[in-house]
């Protein structure tokens, strides 16, 4: 038999009916219930004091109040003049080397994209970018000897002769330093190649490369990209950069190694402006850009057919361009036939096709001069039928065959290195040390024939470029593909 129990709703919903005796008899001054006790606290961690709290009347029915308690305002934190300073003058004076950092990355995602879009693969970018930093290691290690002893061999003449510091520093280190850079560029790509491929094939990279399918040819793709992008960037430091700092490295050495003393005056200088036409000036002061004794003399079928004759000669240094002249005290004299016409006044405004630099050189000058300005300046001298241009035609052409001389060093540092051999590293540094100062003395017996012997000028800066690309495929022919 089953007893059914009957609970009333009151009897279900009373929280007397489910506590124990005790509990229901303890009185208001136990310490579970005292107000006092301000760390126990049965509130959720995320109920808010604002929420509705829900109780039960006598009679059983719910109801609900709210409990308003006050906002407690958290203490301001008090200003950290300290960390606020710091970090304004790190956005000040550290926000342009930010800025730097950014465009190295830009150039270097822009790189990345470029090679992956001419087929560059992973293992060509590890070569170009194992194959650069090389070359930019050695560069900084050599250049750096190179200052010490530089340093070393001229310390008595800079502070005999003083010179300050900044101009040690600024004037002629801070030149010093892309100009041997640039200018020994293609042998330290030869030394980085050498050390490079040489660590590949002692470790076996190469042959694995080999086993792969790739062929030698194909092996030298990122091998010539690195040595195009650094000819390019040599070219175009030496045409147009780095002259312009030569000017304060050669006035350097001038002043205070070479002790030549500043010549400001000439005399007697005689020079064809243009064709057929002959200027001659007695005395030039080149402090006041300004000369006596001044004549142009103007010949056709060599004959003479106009004189021009000045007492004082000025060069106009604030006018808009360039030969612009000013005669005090001239005379013009015109020959037709057996006929003359004379012309005489006080002052004549003219353009002649000369400067004061042109009376006067400086040794080096030919390292000031961009290319733009050398050309200018050998076809303005060819056409005065002046001497002595072979130094400026040889530093011309140095200008071109220097950066493509890269790409020649490259291909017979790869063939040299390419292949393990049982002498190890050594043996492929010791070649390429013997064809590196090889390389050197024919640029220097070349150069001097071209000025001393009167070899021609682009025959004799070109023959070590010419006889290394022999060479240079004699190594490449020899090379298992």
């Amino acid at each position: 038999p089953h007893t059914s129990m009957e609970f009333s709703h009151t009897d279900k919903e009373n929280p007397e009916d489910f506590l124990p005796n005790d509990a229901a008899e303890a009185d208001e001054t136990s310490p579970l219930f005292a107000p006092e006790a301000e760390d126990f606290d049965t509130s959720s961690p995320t109920q808010s004091h604002d929420e509705p709290i829900s109780s039960i009347n006598d009679e059983g029915t719910e109801t609900t109040s709210t409990t308003i308690t006050p906002e407690t305002t958290k203490p301001r934190r008090p200003m950290r003049w300290g960390s606020t300073l710091r970090r304004a003058m790190r956005h000040i004076f550290l926000s342009p080397w930010y800025l730097l950092r950014w465009i190295v990355r830009l150039l270097l995602a822009i790189g990345r994209l470029f090679l992956r879009i001419i087929g560059f693969k992973r293992i060509d970018r590890y070569i170009l970018v194992r194959f650069l930093s090389t070359y930019v290691f050695l560069l900084a290690l050599i250049i750096t000897i190179a200052i010490i002893f530089d340093f070393n061999e001229k310390i008595d003449k800079l502070t005999n002769g003083g010179a300050r510091w900044h101009e040690v520093v600024f004037d002629y280190y801070a030149n010093f330093i892309p100009y041997f850079s640039n200018m020994f560029s293609p042998l330290f790509v030869f030394i980085a190649v050498i050390f490079f491929t040489t660590q590949l094939a002692n470790r076996s990279e190469i042959i694995a490369m080999k086993s792969a399918g790739m062929s030698f040819r194909r092996l030298l793709r990122p091998f010539f990209m690195g040595a195009a992008i650094i000819a390019a960037t040599s070219f175009a430091l030496g045409a147009y950069v780095i002259p312009q700092g030569n000017v304060a490295r050669v006035n350097f050495e001038n002043k205070y190694i070479k002790k030549q003393l500043t010549v400001d005056e000439a005399d007697n200088i005689q020079m064809q402006v243009d064709s057929g036409v002959v200027a001659y000036i007695a005395h030039f002061d080149n402090r006041t850009k300004s000369g006596s004794g001044f004549s142009l003399d103007k010949f056709s079928e060599k004959k003479l057919v106009s004189r021009l004759t000045a007492e004082t000669i000025q060069y106009d240094t604030l006018a808009d361009h360039k030969y612009s002249w000013t005669l005090h005290g001239y005379m013009q004299r015109t020959l037709r036939g057996s006929r003359e016409k004379i012309k005489s006044g006080e002052k004549l405004d003219t353009t002649i096709i000369m400067e004061p630099k042109d009376f006067f050189y400086i040794k080096g000058m030919q390292e000031t001069m961009t290319v733009p300005e050398l050309s200018a300046f050998i076809d303005r001298q060819r056409l005065r039928g002046a001497a002595g241009i072979s130094t400026f035609e040889v530093e011309y052409h140095k200008r071109f065959a220097t950066p493509l001389a890269a790409f020649i060093l490259t291909l017979i540092g790869v063939a040299i290195s390419c292949e393990k051999r049982k002498g190890g590293m050594g043996t492929s540094i010791g070649i390429g040390l013997a064809l590196t100062f090889t390389y050197i003395m024919l640029q220097t017996v070349a150069a001097s024939f071209a000025t001393n012997a009167g070899w021609p000028a682009g025959l004799s800066v070109w023959m070590p470029n010419i006889l290394f690309a022999f060479i240079a495929l004699w190594f490449y022919r020899r090379t298992p593909q």
